[in-house]
Parts: C-alpha cells; structure tokens; sequence
C-alpha cells in the first residue's frame, strides 16, 4: 500500500456543504467549500483510492440527512466511498448500500441496539466499520455529545469476532486541531485486535500521515484526513 493509498479524504456534510468542526464541537464549525461532488472529484483526481463521508447533520439527529449529497458523490466518483452519520436502523444503513455506498461506519448503533447491529453485520458482511470515537479516553456517541463507560478496546474487543471491515479511532480532543494524530492510542488498538483499524483526528502535516504510516505492520489500515487537506498542509496532487 501506497502513502497515497493509505490517506482517506474526509468530506464532512453540514448542510450540503464541505466543513470541518472543531474537536467535535457543532458550533466550531468552517466552511470549506459549497459543492462536496466537486471534492470528491478532486481527490478521484488525485490518485485518492477511497474517500470519507461522513453527515454531522444526520450524526446529531439520527438519522442521514444529506441523503442526495451522498448519493450524487457516489455517482460522480469511481472510488470507494465509506459513509458514517446517523446510520441508527437497518433501514438506514440498507439505504445507504442501494445509492452505491461501499462501507459504513457505525457507532452509536453498536452501542445501543446490538441485536439490530448484528443483524446488520449479517446481511452486510465486511462492509461495516465500527467506529469508535473516544472523548478523554472513554468512548463517545450520538455525535459525540454522549460519553459511555467503554475504553475503546473495551468496546471493539465485543466486536472484533464478527464479519466487519475493521475500526475506525477517533480521538475526538484532537479532531479538526492538526495537533497530531494519537499514535499510541492508534497503535495500542490495532496490535490488540485482529480488524484494520482506521486512524483519524489530529493529523496536521505529512509528517504525521508518515508516522501513522509506519504503523501499517500492526494492523492500521489508513487514516482519515480533512483539515490539513482543506488547509494545504498535505497537498495530494504533490504525493
């Protein structure tokens, strides 16, 4: 796997537009651009193999509100495209698959409904994600806002036996801030789990795509990267 490969583009809905919060934070919001079909077309056009998707509308409401958006990126791109926000039903979770999404990301489910859960995992094998967000090292929901008794290996250890696609780790205090991504966090989580896991939060340089990147033999897929793509710290055209 590639550097490029490695580095999943985020694109995060609010609204129909392109934004970015602040360490999760719904009124630390940035607007980064109006049309999220011609960013998707931009990282398609920079080599990217898969890009991030995630509806911070439907995160806080529960359920996708950003539907259209969604579907119009996944027929204006070849790449794979993985969707998480507010995918809190079977039903929701089915929709997103019939507009051609290859993978989603779940969270609050896996925490709330295990029985609708594994049903998801049943009918969807190896397309799921489970996402787990950890906010001061416990693991948050419901578009962050709520925190949970669970350590994030606590939390993926009860689904690390099923047919999913891997994990996606955010550490929720350095999201958006380009501090630096958790690299002890990310590397405690994938050596002690038999999934990928997917970084994601903090990453401000190349340099720190880089040190991720060192950790792929441990068992870490990729990371997730918006900010410091929409702020031209990690320019993908020059990869």
């Amino acid at each position: 796997m590639s550097l490029k490969e490695f580095i999943i583009p985020a694109i995060d809905l609010k609204d129909g537009k392109v934004v970015r919060l602040y360490k999760g934070e719904f009124d630390k919001v940035k607007v980064y651009k109006d049309n999220p079909v011609d960013m998707a077309k931009y990282f398609q056009d920079c080599g990217a193999v898969h890009i991030h998707v995630v509806d911070l509308d439907g995160a806080l409401e529960g359920k996708p509100k950003n539907y259209k958006v969604v579907e119009s990126i996944v027929k204006s791109v070849d790449i794979l495209v993985e969707f998480g926000g507010g995918l809190r039903s079977y039903e929701a979770v089915k929709s997103m698959f019939e507009i051609g999404v290859d993978r989603v990301v779940i969270g609050s489910l896996a925490y709330e409904n295990q029985e609708e859960f594994l049903r998801i995992v049943e009918d969807f094998k190896n397309k799921v994600i489970v996402g787990i967000d950890a906010k001061d090292g416990k693991v948050a929901i419901k578009g962050w806002v709520e925190k949970t008794d669970y350590t994030p290996l606590e939390f993926a250890k009860k689904y690390d036996d099923l047919d999913i696609f891997g994990f996606l780790y955010t550490d929720v205090n350095r999201d958006g801030a380009m501090v630096g991504p958790n690299l002890e966090g990310t590397k405690y989580l994938a050596e002690n789990l038999k999934h990928f896991v997917i970084a994601s939060g903090g990453v401000g340089s190349l340099q720190d795509v880089i040190n991720l990147y060192k950790l792929k033999d441990y068992g870490v897929f990729g990371v997730v990267v918006g900010k410091a793509i929409y702020e031209g710290k990690i320019k993908l055209e020059e990869l």
